[in-house]
């Protein structure tokens, strides 16, 4: 774990906001004991739709698990509007949209130097096992301005142990909180490492995981259909679409990882990413981590964060609606059931509890959507600005008024503007009416709309929850529904208020602290950290803005 030395300069601030926080009312009088370990699992790219339309195909004890036998969520929502990875990573343990946490987006610029930021990086620290280390790599919390439920935990008992595990760096790190401990994927060398942020070197565990050069079983391997059954597959788009990437892996099945190279190396461990043996790697990792440190063995309560990174990958490459999609979701399903038996023989299936999430949905290939008779298309922000500039021109004479998309906005040259003697927030309302006009726009706040009390207008308050006002762009843009951004007609995404991007899974698992059954009551992710803190008895962490989740118990 965690050497004391390296707690110093993230303890600071998180006691500052453990000060200025209230104790939640309201405990039970006889609460049941905390779970020794709660294992929280964020599937990363997958809306709540695809748990349901294929809940007939899933193992028994997987997905099943909780929705047979546990407590689910079937209307969890966002309630920000930029829905992308590390802002989901962000609120889930923080109760805390991105007004609050700064974590806007994967990156942005900074809104005065216009310099590239990256929501985990930290220069000040390096990978750990001799890993390539970059200016922008996800290195350690520090961009992060809020605690987790892990940091209060750990702020209250140091001997608890929080663990973060992903395939991304900003799955890791951010879950895991201040004063947590990250492991991420290097897709350069197919190991494991965490960063000298958490510790000088790595423990014995991890250096025995990755020596045994885990990741190079899969060399060679196929990425074979679960289902024998064409049939079983109806109900998905067939693979080899037009709109489908053909990079790495092809968008066929069956297809050979590693195929046509001679060893293992970072084309491989890469093209593990976007298939079901990263997912069953990482659990390979989690198993190790538990093992290694102990992890739920006594009655300090721990937490473990995993993670899974592949399905993001599928869907960004080939759609949520395509059959490689499916046959990925079931193949985790598989591997989810293996790694919940194992918990149940090493931790004991009282002693632990489980929650399933994921940090954003994802709309449907806009071509395909198009097939289905939906108004569907791309649209790519160099031409939005391009357009965006050209009008400001003729209003306020030349220049480049507009300097560059950030995140889910539009940063202006201010010095410009200053410069000719205008307002900002007058070239930015004309900016609105400019860009209102392009086809695949469906709104644009400004900055005073931004940080005005209107809660009525559509969007607005979802932009406001992903606007920070120290790091946003002044003006915010929400594209069409089921528009993307970008021209190149290959593969999906996400990112914005609509409900497939918002509407995830939320499971849970272990009867003693949240119950069992449908809850169908609209909750938000805002919600799961003080319900955990609850669950953990301590205090909610200091930023959060939901309120403990509606469970069923008796």
């Amino acid at each position: 774990m965690m050497n004391t030395r390296f707690l110093a300069p993230a303890l600071a601030g998180l006691l500052a906001l453990a000060a200025c926080s209230t104790t939640p009312p309201g405990a039970p009088a006889t609460p049941p004991a905390p779970p020794k370990l709660v294992v929280f699992i964020v599937i990363d790219g997958l809306p709540m739709r695809q748990v349901l339309a294929y809940r007939d195909q899933l193992q028994p004890d997987g997905f099943r698990r909780f929705l047979d036998h546990g407590t689910w969520f079937a209307n969890m929502h966002y309630g920000h509007g930029h829905t992308v990875t590390a802002a989901g990573h962000s609120i889930m343990l923080t109760g805390a949209y991105p007004q609050r946490s700064g974590i806007i987006s994967n990156e942005w610029r900074d809104p005065l130097t216009g310099a590239e930021v990256y929501n985990t990086q930290d220069e000040a620290y390096h990978y750990l096992g001799g890993n390539k280390t970059t200016t922008l790599s996800g290195t350690s919390p520090r961009m992060m301005l809020v605690e987790t439920v892990g940091d209060v935990l750990r702020l209250e008992d140091p001997a608890s142990k929080v663990i973060g595990i992903s395939g991304k760096d900003r799955g890791a790190i951010l879950p895991a909180g201040h004063l947590g401990t990250a492991y991420m994927y290097m897709s350069g060398t197919g190991q494991f490492a965490s960063t000298s942020y958490y510790m000088p070197q790595h423990p014995a565990w991890v250096d025995a995981f990755n020596s045994a050069k885990p990741a190079d079983v899969y060399f060679h391997q196929s990425w074979t259909p679960l289902l024998t059954d064409p049939a079983a597959y109806a109900r998905s788009v067939p693979d080899g679409q037009p709109w489908q990437s053909t990079a790495g892996n092809g968008n066929r099945l069956p297809t050979e990882l590693g195929a046509n190279q001679d060893a293992p190396g970072p084309a491989f461990y890469a093209s593990l990413l976007p298939s079901p043996f990263a997912d069953e790697l990482t659990l390979k990792f989690a198993r190790a981590a538990i093992d290694g440190e102990q992890l739920g063995a006594d009655a300090t309560p721990d937490i473990l964060t995993v993670s899974l990174s592949s399905h993001d990958y599928v869907n960004h490459a080939f759609g949520p609606e395509s059959r490689l999609s499916q046959d990925h979701f079931l193949h985790l399903d598989v591997a989810l059931q293996a790694f919940f038996r194992d918990l149940d023989a090493k931790v004991g299936r009282g002693n632990y509890l489980l929650m399933l999430t994921a940090d954003h949905g994802f709309a449907d290939t806009p071509e395909w959507a198009k097939t289905q008779g939906r108004d569907a298309a791309r649209l790519a922000s160099a031409d939005m600005l391009a357009t965006l500039n050209a009008g400001l021109v003729q209003q306020y004479g030349a220049g480049k008024w507009a300097t560059a998309m950030s995140a889910s906005g539009i940063l202006f040259d201010e010095k410009l503007i200053a410069a000719r003697g205008l307002k900002s927030d007058e070239v930015y309302e004309s900016a609105k009416a400019l860009l209102v006009k392009i086809p695949g726009v469906a709104a644009v706040f400004t900055k005073a709309q931004l940080e005005s009390g209107d809660t009525a207008t559509p969007y607005l308050e979802q932009m406001r929850k992903s606007w920070h006002p120290g790091r946003a762009a002044p003006v915010q843009v929400v594209i069409q529904r089921n528009w993307l951004w970008g021209s190149r007609p290959v593969g999906s995404s996400h990112g914005t208020p609509y409900d497939y991007d918002t509407h995830v899974p939320l499971l849970a698992w272990g009867a003693t602290w949240v119950g069992q059954g449908e809850v169908d009551q609209r909750v938000d992710m805002s919600d799961v950290a003080p319900t955990l803190a609850k669950i953990l008895h301590v205090r909610a962490p200091a930023q959060a803005q939901g309120q403990p989740l509606p469970l069923p118990l008796k």
